[in-house]
């Protein structure tokens, strides 16, 4: 089968819910990947976040095989033997008192949302069916229904009403903004995204996050932190949240949880909200599986053993410093933190950001437009100093291409 074989059967017996890059990739191995006729890339999106460790890592990969050999799944019904050894891990290593282990970054958004209702009512008693969540415009937390009733994007919303009640939106860095709805005394959360990736890696203003965190304390309202995308490295932190030493009063992890192997996610928090849920009230038949678990434990010793936090701080500043020299009247904006960085285009001779990531794809090095505009750059984070360097040269002989 060549490409377009592969790609025309997709189209015909699969949802025409995405619009990928036409590259049909068969292997992977730290930052590169491979395509069917076996030709190589640096994959600069690394699954949005989800292979921080590099495609394949070994350390994940063995903790996959041996548990899989032994035991996948039993449910909650159950005690396992992996479990408790990963929640103590994960709860320590982020420094909360209890895990709520889940599958998706979704499924964790969802349960943070319930999480926060249930404190609503059993701890700051709001009265039943009032309790109200801040979120800011451009966020993504997801795709469900709930989820998609707190967003302001057309695509993610158009059609699915009606939508989920009980949220505030308001704009994204805009501390006088969230100041106006924390008056009204049924708010219950703000959820926000230390660094908006969807909305195209939109860094708040320094001092966003700390002076977000003390006004929800005063109105004793709950800073949740969605760091599905932004965490376990990929900033140049261990959380994005950690640059203004702030420490969320739920957390929410998700993608690189599990080095990209299977889907891992999770919510953590203190007691006196993790506990306000009790048996029966919330769960799934895959979370909290033993795979899982030993594959997340060995996801996270990854980022700690071989420094991907340093590693990503480092690397990013020389990614923006040689973005910043770029000879290209295409490039507007370079922004982001870390190893998650954005290119904003400015459209030259019908071309953009679109035919730029084809130039890119040609040229040995796969990224991908967020709303038609933006170029999101994300590389694994185990990549060396090296390889960044002949990666920035693909992408300038790629911007060379419209001049």
């Amino acid at each position: 089968m060549n490409p377009q074989d592969y790609i025309k059967r997709e189209d015909k017996y699969g949802a025409h819910n995405y619009h990928p890059l036409p590259v049909v990739l068969e292997r992977g191995e730290g930052p590169f990947v491979w395509d069917v006729e076996g030709k190589r890339y640096f994959d600069f999106l690394s699954a949005y976040s989800a292979v921080n460790q590099g495609h394949c890592h070994p350390a994940i990969i063995k903790a996959l095989t041996d548990q899989a050999a032994r035991l996948t799944l039993t449910s909650r019904a159950f005690y396992n033997s992996a479990l408790g050894e990963y929640e103590e891990y994960i709860t320590k290593y982020f420094k909360y008192d209890k895990v709520l282990p889940m599958n998706s970054g979704a499924e964790a958004d969802e349960t943070a949302l319930k999480l926060c209702r249930k404190w609503a009512y059993k701890k700051k008693d709001i009265k039943q069916n009032n309790a109200k969540i801040i979120a800011c415009e451009g966020n993504f937390h997801g795709r469900t229904i709930s989820i998609i009733s707190m967003s302001t994007d057309p695509d993610a919303r158009n059609d699915y009403g009606p939508f989920t009640p009980g949220f505030i939106i308001i704009p994204y860095n805009d501390l006088k903004a969230l100041e106006n709805a924390l008056r009204d005394p049924d708010v219950a959360g703000f959820l926000v995204e230390p660094i908006q990736g969807e909305a195209g890696v939109f860094v708040p203003d320094e001092g966003y996050l700390k002076k977000s965190y003390d006004l929800c304390k005063s109105k004793n309202v709950l800073f949740i932190a969605d760091e599905v995308q932004t965490g376990i490295a990929r900033t140049g932190k261990l959380l994005a949240c950690d640059h203004e030493n702030v420490r969320p009063d739920i957390l929410i992890l998700g993608k690189a949880l599990s080095g990209g192997v299977l889907p891992v996610s999770a919510v953590l928090a203190d007691d006196e909200i993790m506990l306000t849920i009790k048996p029966g009230e919330h769960g799934s038949t895959f979370g909290g599986n033993p795979l899982a678990a030993k594959v997340a434990v060995a996801a996270l010793e990854v980022v700690k053993n071989e420094k991907l936090a340093e590693n990503a701080d480092r690397l990013g500043k020389i990614f923006r410093a040689e973005f910043s020299n770029i000879k290209s009247d295409m490039v507007e904006l370079v922004r982001g933190k870390g190893l998650l960085n954005a290119v904003v285009i400015k459209p030259k001779n019908g071309k953009e950001a679109w035919d730029v990531c084809l130039a890119m794809k040609d040229k040995g090095l796969i990224a991908k437009p967020t709303h038609n505009h933006i170029i999101r750059f994300a590389p694994p984070l185990i990549i060396t100093e090296k390889q960044l360097m002949e990666a920035i040269g693909l992408i300038k002989e790629a911007f060379k291409l419209f001049e």
